[in-house]
Formats: C-alpha cells, sequence, structure tokens
C-alpha cells in the first residue's frame, strides 16, 4: 500500500485589500485554454502543479553544478539580476512602446509557488493576440507576470520589497523580453493590485519522495494591464540591458527593461503580497557582457 497522502497547507493571512467581489469561482484545474508562465522549470504547463524541483533560492550559487543544462547559471555572460545605478542615467536606447495594454484581459489567478502570478488566456500556440511590447524592431507579447520578494535588482544598492516580471514572448512563445517593475509600500492603495480578488497562498502536497507544490488557480480573472503601466509613469524612465532568466535554466538572450518609477502599494496591499509569498530573489550578479543602457 503505498504512503498515505499529506496534505500540508500553508495558513497566510490574506487580507482582503486584493479582492474583487466580481471573482469568487475557484478550481484546481484551469480552463483548457489558458497557458502557465514557463519561465519556471518546475511548472507544468498541462497541469497547474509544481513539481519538485533540484533548485532552490537559498542556495543559488550551487545552480550550475546541479545539471548540465543549468551550467549557464554560473559561466554565463549575461546573468541577471543585476545591480543598477541612478549615477549612470537611465536609457536613451530601445524605448518600449505598448499596444492594448489598455483593454481588459483575462487570466487565470494563481501562486507560481514563490509568490502571486497571473496567465492571461489565449490560444494554443497563438500569441500575437496578446497585448505587446514594441522597442527596436521587435516585439513582444505579455504572457503573464508574477512577483518576486524581495525585488531582485537593487539601485544603488537598495532593494525594494518586492518586484513584479512582466513577461513577453515572441510569436512562437519563446521568453523575449522582461519588463520589471519594483514594488515599495506607500500611502495609498494601488489601483493595478485594488483590481484583483484576494491573494493565492501555495498548498504543499507530499506523496512519498516526490513532493509537489499544487496552486489554486482563480480562472476567468479580468484585469487591465495599463494600470501597471500608470503606475510607474508609462515607464517613460527606464533601465535596459541584455539578460537572462533569473531561476534555472538562466537563460540568456532576453531583453530587460527595469522601469525607474517605484509601483507604490497601500501598507497592507504589501502585508498581503508578501504574506503570499516565499523568499524568491537571486543574487545580483556581476555586470560583464550586459551592455547596459547601450545602443
Amino acid at each position: 500500500m503505498g504512503l498515505p497522502l499529506l496534505l500540508l497547507v500553508t495558513s497566510l493571512a490574506v487580507r482582503s485589500v486584493f479582492s474583487c467581489a466580481d471573482h469568487t469561482k475557484r478550481q484546481n484545474d484551469p480552463p483548457s485554454s489558458g497557458h502557465f508562465l514557463r519561465k519556471r522549470q518546475a511548472f507544468n504547463n498541462t497541469n497547474p502543479v509544481y513539481n519538485a524541483t533540484d533548485w532552490d533560492y537559498n542556495v543559488p550559487n550551487d545552480w550550475g553544478s546541479i545539471r548540465p543544462a543549468y551550467a549557464v547559471c554560473q559561466n554565463g555572460t549575461q546573468q541577471s539580476p543585476i545591480p543598477l545605478s541612478l549615477a549612470n542615467g537611465t536609457s536613451q536606447y530601445h524605448t518600449p512602446t505598448f499596444e492594448n495594454y489598455d483593454r481588459n484581459v483575462t487570466g487565470n489567478w494563481t501562486n507560481w509557488g514563490y509568490g502571486p502570478a497571473f496567465n492571461l488566456e489565449h490560444p494554443p500556440g497563438e500569441y500575437t493576440s496578446l497585448p505587446s511590447m514594441r522597442w527596436d524592431n521587435q516585439t513582444g507579447y505579455l504572457e503573464g507576470w508574477h512577483t518576486h520578494a524581495p525585488g531582485e535588482h537593487s539601485v544603488d544598492g537598495d532593494r525594494a520589497r518586492a518586484e513584479m516580471h512582466l513577461v513577453h514572448v515572441d510569436a512562437q512563445g519563446n521568453e523575449l523580453a522582461v519588463l520589471g517593475i519594483m514594488l515599495d509600500p506607500g500611502t495609498s492603495s494601488l489601483p493595478f493590485f485594488a483590481q484583483l480578488p484576494a491573494l493565492v497562498p501555495y498548498v504543499t502536497t507530499v506523496r512519498g519522495q516526490n513532493p509537489t507544490r499544487v496552486p489554486e488557480v482563480v480562472p476567468d480573472v479580468s484585469m487591465n494591464m495599463g494600470l501597471a503601466l500608470d503606475a510607474v509613469d508609462r515607464v517613460s524612465e527606464f533601465w535596459t540591458y541584455r539578460g537572462s532568466l533569473t531561476s534555472p535554466p538562466c537563460t540568456e538572450g532576453l531583453r530587460w527593461f527595469v522601469a525607474r518609477s517605484v509601483a507604490l502599494t497601500s501598507v497592507d496591499q504589501m502585508r498581503s503580497l508578501l504574506g503570499a509569498s516565499r523568499y524568491s530573489a537571486r543574487q545580483e550578479q556581476e555586470v560583464w557582457l550586459h551592455d547596459v543602457n547601450s545602443a
């Protein structure tokens, strides 16, 4: 007889400051049209289950030695995140423009195992109908966003309480660019977060020797992504560089944009966000061939 199923449920005091009365339906299986962020190798796209991983944010220095596929985490030349500085100014190149960000989009509201995440619904394999970000001669389509706590990029040595990553893919669904928005507590509610349902905690399920993290999924959540841009002055000032994913396999070749403006939440919103998060900030990498703010 197999070992009994042991459910270890993390009890989180999720405040209602993120809640919206229109979104109360919750289920474990997403709609078939939903597509989950592929940034994290631990995530299975066909089932909302975070499989057991062989890496952890607590020991990021060892990622490159875990398996050959992670080697670039150790020997890469454009690894992320990196430290940023106001002394060097912001970018005059690669200015992003945004299309269809101000219309409502529908997606799955969940927890990627380390914090809140939202994944836009779209037909399988079809990305060009999603909100887009354009720079130079390239176009990235917004597949979803997730948060890290604390923030992964520092500015003059200071890290934000959290950081939101808006992941953009090319027409084939390959990660192409990330827009980073730093989050800190202020005095007023942030409209971007106020439109969302209550935050989703993560649930840990242990089956024998193969632990998995099974997130709850709130399907068919509608939100306006333009409110995220409004919170940072439409990304009018930004840093940009050539970087990578910030977790294994640490794939390089991504264009990073980090807004200079910080999105300010209310104290209660920030406490709720942090309460639904686990530590998920990779140590900053040495600047090397990143071409920070370069043409």
